[in-house]
């Protein structure tokens, strides 16, 4: 059943003077019903529960906080972050006491909270860029207190600098006697590594299959910390991260695959396209001209038409390094896959949801058509199917079982 919060009666929410619509007609868990961004935010966090053990008291705790304050990001932020406090707090605690695994869970909490808190920010302030370097290194406290699966904190060599990564290594540990497969990961538009290991990464690892979640350019630890904006060429990084695990005597450089999620639609597409020694690639969720997405966008924001937007408008100048509408639309310009696809080669994977309301499922259709791997699959979800929104927020299991189902049938791990 959907939870609406108290001021929703009879499918309407009161919010000020504005009397908002409700989407009764939506079979997602809706919690803040007026806002798609907001709503969209929580699912994130709220969908890595079963690999990331997220508690849903925790999170209706925030959201009852906020109730009062729907559109306001800085409570949003200050919200998650107090929660994040208490539960890294508890974890601190348990790890003075000699209880490893209750910290390592605490830490792998409080680093989404504080992720999910800090996502809408804009400008970045002193003090979101300290929650979001403390909820990093969380991670990393998390990942050197678990037994399984095995994390690494890696950096990849990029273009003089290099790229924050985390290495997952696969399951089980008797398997690792010879090279195995494994999967390049990227962010998308506004996610980042640590917060890509809750999309399913740990069930991957227990098939066999290891993943390398880098934060490209523009993402993560790359855009906030080292000023690397995002660049339309992927492939120059891809091939850096191809050729990192390549190198690595446990990774087999014959099975070595793609992906990439929501904008990772044109990442991972564009990559395995020019960087033709990917074994394999996965768009979750799909993109075709992101010039012309934004171009419209910004012509309906700025008539006061209210979008469909994972986070605020201002996350595309910042993540592009510029400080203008006109020069992110010049930037875009690049980033567009028609004519380059077309040199795919390897198979090839496109799941979207049919409800998606940032990327219409005819874009999506458009792309796979012009995918030149003659082994490539398309998958869609449907409204009573589950994972009918964006890259399956409503629904993440059932988009990581038929990638990871997928992917041992073109991978096969332990052979």
């Amino acid at each position: 059943m959907q939870w609406l919060p108290a001021r929703v009666r009879k499918g309407r929410m009161i919010t000020g003077s504005t009397t908002v619509v409700g989407r009764k007609e939506d079979p997602a868990f809706l919690y803040f019903p007026a806002n798609y961004r907001w709503s969209m935010g929580l699912l994130i966090c709220l969908g890595a529960a079963p690999w990331t053990g997220i508690e849903i008291d925790e999170v209706h705790r925030v959201g009852r906080a906020l109730e009062d304050r729907i559109g306001d990001d800085t409570a949003w932020f200050e919200e998650w972050s107090r929660m994040a406090d208490k539960i890294a707090a508890r974890g601190r605690d348990a790890e003075a006491k000699g209880h490893k695994l209750t910290a390592a869970s605490c830490f792998m909490r409080a680093t989404r909270y504080y992720q999910t808190g800090e996502r809408f920010i804009h400008p970045r302030s002193e003090r979101s860029m300290a929650v979001y370097a403390t909820s990093v290194q969380l991670f990393k406290d998390a990942a050197a207190l678990m037994r399984h699966p095995a994390i690494e904190s890696v950096e990849v060599p990029y273009d003089g600098t290099s790229l924050p990564a985390l290495l997952v290594h696969p399951e089980p540990e008797s398997a690792r006697s010879r090279p195995a497969p494994c999967m390049v990961f990227f962010d998308g538009f506004d996610v980042t590594k640590e917060l890509q290991y809750g999309y399913g990464i740990p069930d991957l690892a227990a098939r066999g299959i290891g993943s390398l979640i880098v934060d490209g350019p523009g993402n993560g630890e790359s855009v906030r910390f080292r000023n690397l904006p995002l660049i339309a060429e992927t492939e120059r990084y891809a091939t850096a991260a191809y050729e990192y695990l390549g190198g690595r005597r446990e990774f087999d450089p014959r099975r070595i695959g793609v992906m990439a999620l929501s904008l990772g639609g044109y990442y991972a597409p564009r990559a395995a396209a020019l960087e033709p020694r990917f074994a394999c690639c996965i768009a979750w969720g799909a993109q075709w001209d992101y010039h012309a997405i934004w171009a419209k966008r910004l012509e309906e924001l700025a008539s006061g038409k209210v979008l469909s937007l994972s986070v605020p408008p201002e996350h595309l100048r910042w993540v592009l390094g510029v400080s203008s509408e006109a020069a992110a639309l010049k930037k875009l310009e690049a980033f567009r896959l028609d004519g380059i696809v077309q040199k795919m080669r390897c198979p090839f994977l496109l799941l979207h949801g049919a409800g998606d309301e940032q990327i219409p499922l005819s874009l999506a259709e458009k792309c796979f058509a012009a995918v030149g791997s003659r082994h490539k699959t398309f998958k869609v979800f449907e409204r009573e199917e589950g994972g009918f929104h964006h890259c399956q927020v409503d629904n993440v299991t059932i988009g990581v079982h038929y990638m990871w189902d997928w992917l041992e049938d073109v991978l096969k791990p332990g052979t």
